[in-house]
């Protein structure tokens, strides 16, 4: 039983039309060569010896982080025509080159929040006394931008939404929708999440405005296998944003935000402001929408894409696609091909075309095809796991087996194996990474691995994988165990240890610095601005009529005036809501800036002499 030694010869060899800037690794690398004079061709090596405790992880950084490109990876020769590793295969990356947009300016955008029951009791209780979680909601709202779309659906043993349909973001419907929320709970009767989720894919989202669903779970749901295959289904048409209040449902919300592209995290009320804002701030990135491509091709020819194409790529997101090339050419003389990618990037339409050779090379490993392969099955799965037929199992198969990539239908052991005649007993040995997970034990000297962004694995639990592999040794002197096999699982194992450490911690001073502004959040409008009133100056601990004595007199516009001093309020002394504020401050400015105030410098003079405060004009962009 002890440690095996072993060595491990690795040689890379890398290839990219956008050049090949560097290498890094976990582990010791030879220097990096260049087999081309253009960069576009690399290779490396292993130096010394691997790690033993952990996976070995290879980054190669492109040229150009930004481009489109298409390769072109020939067939296997002795597979089938036709076939997925017969024919020759496109790989697409799209990484379009999009800008940074303005904070607080007006955005398209659909923003779907699904609420589960137990989220919806903290909101309703009073104010006094509730916790993050209804703040959470509060500052999400009022942080969405002009100019985009919204709804809120609250689900649990029902599912009711707040309006038929998304509707502009307006004062007049964010006001009617904050009114409506706490009256939602008691005409709960009986859906779920699944429900309300066909229920959304089912209503046609706004033109030009990208779907993103913010999903909280307080638990985990019964049907959760065709809660991933639904979500999953509609992958390329939107984005799901998850947040669990459980470590049970840690792994459907790693799910649904993984195949989808966007971001899980876990909640608790200490946090729950802090991480809901943060995602709402990558989903406020611009994006390329509308994405379609188009292929020019040779008589006989046809480009079939695997999985289907993105309607949207987000700025500093990338998708790669595959595409496989059907038919026989009718015209030999016609050697390439070309591709059109055609999106629209704030209003305007872009295309790009490139070309690739139809008569492609290879070193006959065909890693494109088998990461086609993956693709297929990452979208098969799902459906096949929850239930839908033998036929998209045995297509599951059939792709497994073929292509040599791991799948739930089919079997990959491990075996250790020794010196010892094995052909008089049986020898106990170590099965690794059972049912796809990523634990695995150290007396294996390799690591069978899933692919990252892999959403089907079959081990439900680490501690049923666990007191699985612990046995194996025993089998032969217990004989076979008689309990159930776990059931196939559509959701990759998730360690709830390791999700819940990276969740973010914070002490009593996020949770005061959100009650302290908790009331000027709620006074601010959908438009940025806040109204001259009362309660304001009760917030700024300033007399109403003190304040409007003291408006510059350049000012004609009271909200003007109250916009300003609400924006210096929280840029007080000793004071930090940038992590809870930064996306209202940004609308406010940009609404101030709008109203092309003339003494706009004067009137912070004004608000920094009424506050004690010394804030800076680059705050208001001057």
């Amino acid at each position: 039983t002890g440690k095996l030694t072993y060595s491990l010869l690795l040689a890379a060899s890398l290839q990219s039309p956008r050049g090949v800037a560097d290498v890094q690794a976990n582990f010791s690398l030879t220097p990096l060569i260049y087999t081309a004079q253009d960069c576009s061709t690399a290779q490396v090596s292993l130096s010394g010896s691997p790690p033993h405790e952990y996976d070995l992880e290879l980054l190669v950084y492109f040229g150009d982080p930004t481009a489109v490109s298409a390769m072109v990876e020939k067939g296997d020769p002795g597979a089938a025509p036709g076939s997925l590793l017969g024919d020759p295969m496109v790989l697409v990356t799209l990484a379009p080159s999009i800008p940074q947009a303005v904070p607080g300016q007006r955005q398209s955008g659909e923003f779907i929040f699904l609420l589960d029951t137990t989220f919806l009791e903290r909101v309703q209780v009073p104010p006094q006394s509730r916790d993050q979680d209804g703040d959470s909601l509060l500052f999400l709202l009022k942080s969405l931008p002009l100019g985009c779309y919204f709804n809120i659906y609250c689900y649990g043993e029902t599912s009711v939404g707040i309006y038929p349909q998304s509707v502009e973001y307006t004062q007049d419907n964010l006001t009617e929708a904050m009114r409506r929320i706490p009256s939602t709970s008691s005409s709960l009767a009986d859906t779920n999440l699944l429900a309300t989720l066909r229920s959304i894919y089912k209503t046609p989202h706004p033109h030009g405005h990208t779907r993103q669903l913010f999903i909280f779970m307080a638990g985990l749901p019964p049907d959760k296998e065709a809660i991933a295959a639904e979500v999953c289904r509609h992958r390329n048409s939107h984005r799901c944003f998850s947040f669990c209040f459980s470590e049970d449902s840690a792994a459907l919300a790693m799910a649904l935000a993984v195949e989808t592209g966007g971001e899980a995290a876990y909640v608790t009320s200490d946090n729950s402001t802090f991480v809901v804002l943060k995602c709402l701030k990558q989903a406020l990135k611009p994006a390329a929408e509308g994405v379609s491509l188009s292929w020019t091709l040779p008589r006989g020819l046809e480009v079939e894409v695997l999985g289907g194409t993105p309607q949207f790529i987000f700025q500093g997101q990338y998708s790669l696609l595959y595409a496989q090339i059907r038919g026989q050419a009718q015209d030999t003389t016609v050697a390439k091909g070309v591709m059109t990618l055609q999106y629209s990037l704030d209003g305007q339409d872009v295309t790009h075309k490139i070309e690739f050779p139809l008569c492609p090379e290879g070193d006959g490993r065909l890693a494109g095809h088998r990461l086609a392969a993956r693709c297929l099955l990452q979208r098969l799965l799902p459906e096949a796991v929850s239930g839908s037929g033998d036929e998209l199992r045995h297509r599951a198969v059939e792709i497994s087996l073929t292509s040599g990539i791991i799948c739930p239908f089919t079997s990959y052991v491990g075996v250790r194996t020794s010196q010892r005649v094995t052909w008089s007993r049986v020898i106990p040995c170590q099965i690794v990474l059972l049912h796809g997970s990523r634990k695995g034990t150290t007396c294996f000297p390799m690591t069978i691995w899933v692919p990252p962004g892999w959403l089907i694995a079959m081990c439900q639990s680490w501690l049923a994988l666990r007191r699985l592999t612990h046995g194996i040794a025993a089998l032969a002197q217990q004989g076979a165990s008689s309990k159930a096999t776990p059931p196939i699982s559509s959701l990759k194992y998730v360690d709830p240890f390791t999700f819940v450490m990276c969740t973010p911690v914070f002490g009593p001073f996020l949770t005061k610095a959100i009650a302290e502004c908790q009331e000027l959040v709620t006074l601010q409008n959908a438009d940025g601005s806040w109204a001259l009133s009362s309660e304001l100056a009760s917030v700024l601990e300033v007399d109403e009529a003190e304040i409007k004595g003291k408006m510059p007199g350049e000012v004609m516009e009271p909200n003007i005036w109250a916009t300003v001093l609400a924006v210096t309020w929280l840029h007080r002394p000793n004071k930090c809501y940038r992590d809870v504020c930064e996306l209202l401050e940004a609308k406010a400015v940009t609404w101030l800036c709008s109203q092309a105030v003339p003494q706009l410098e004067k009137c912070l003079e004004a608000a920094n002499t009424l506050l004690g405060s010394s804030v800076e004009p680059s705050v208001f962009r001057l």
